[in-house]
């Protein structure tokens, strides 16, 4: 078992006043971890991670909102149950954990399988999302099934072997049962170095005790099935999202750099007010590799509603 900070002290140890803690909503327990003062904002994280990967956004944006990072429905300190895992199920989490913490609506930020789930919040709970940023994930839409995994020429075998290039052989992985619990669990760590070794630009921004985090919260088989248990949904999400219409709240998306071009295209119809903007010189981990873009994204986003 790998030895990590507790979640409380890890929430004690930024700047902010952070306070973990947990809320039973919609059937299941969340652990979320929240600071500052001001209006509110949820953040949502992905795969594999949990709330620490917006440890370095979160003392800034203290500053200017009632921040709450989440660990969803299976994520970190989070209750692990065997089903749930659908986004519009975890949207109803969200959804209750808003009016749990005593708002009737807030800004709401996800990267990842978090960025998926807030969509799915903000199409069927509109009324508890003001404005939506997601970052680096578009909606998985019927197309999603079709992707590639495996590299189609020599130079893009070439380029995965040197480490660039994320083909996603994760999403069909993720998606068995029993054998990734039996492979990774006590070895979770190599996933996460496999993962921030493809997807970041600069490998020196995620540290050794991030890692360390991500793979004590993965480690364990309910852990491990937990969260393959938000890519093993897909069908069930591609089917309720094409029951949705568009989102008529205001969307700002963060790509990567090399994911712009593609989340410029798959947002497009996805609302009826819809910015995609690159952070440059980041791979897919924005919130960690350029925190102070997404704190100046967020606040500026956000403060556009306050007048």
């Amino acid at each position: 078992m790998i030895d990590v900070a507790t979640d409380a002290e890890l929430a004690a140890s930024l700047d902010g006043d952070f306070v973990s803690g947990y809320a039973d909503v919609n059937g299941v327990r969340l652990h979320h971890v929240t600071g500052g003062a001001g209006e509110p904002l949820i953040l949502l994280g992905g795969w594999p991670q949990t709330w620490w990967q917006f440890r370095k956004v979160l003392p800034a944006l203290a500053r200017h909102f009632r921040v709450t990072a989440v660990d969803l429905r299976g994520m970190g300190g989070s209750q692990k149950p065997e089903s749930g895992y659908d986004k519009k199920t975890m949207a109803r989490d969200i959804h209750e954990l808003i009016g749990h913490l005593g708002h009737e609506s807030a800004f709401v930020a996800g990267h990842d399988i978090g960025a998926s789930l807030a969509y799915h919040l903000a199409a069927n709970f509109p009324r508890s999302v003001r404005r939506l940023v997601t970052m680096d994930l578009g909606v998985p839409v019927e197309s999603w099934l079709r992707i590639p995994m495996l590299p189609a020429t020599d130079e893009q075998q070439a380029a995965l072997v040197h480490g660039k290039g994320g083909y996603p052989w994760w999403f069909a992985f993720n998606q068995l049962y029993e054998l990734p619990e039996q492979l990774l669990a006590d070895r979770f760590r190599l996933v996460i170095d496999w993962l921030y070794g493809h997807m970041l630009r600069d490998q020196s921004s995620v540290d050794e005790q991030a890692r360390r985090v991500y793979a004590a919260a993965y480690d364990r088989p309910d852990a491990i099935r937990a969260g393959n248990g938000w890519y093993r949904t897909m069908r069930q999400d591609i089917a309720d999202l094409a029951t949705y219409a568009p989102v008529t709240l205001p969307i700002l998306t963060l790509a990567g750099e090399e994911s712009y071009a593609q989340l410029r295209e798959q947002m497009a119809d996805r609302g009826t007010d819809v910015q995609v903007v690159v952070v440059e010189g980041s791979g897919h981990y924005i919130a960690e590799e350029r925190p102070a873009a997404v704190v100046d994204a967020l606040v500026r986003f956000c403060t556009l509603t306050r007048a």
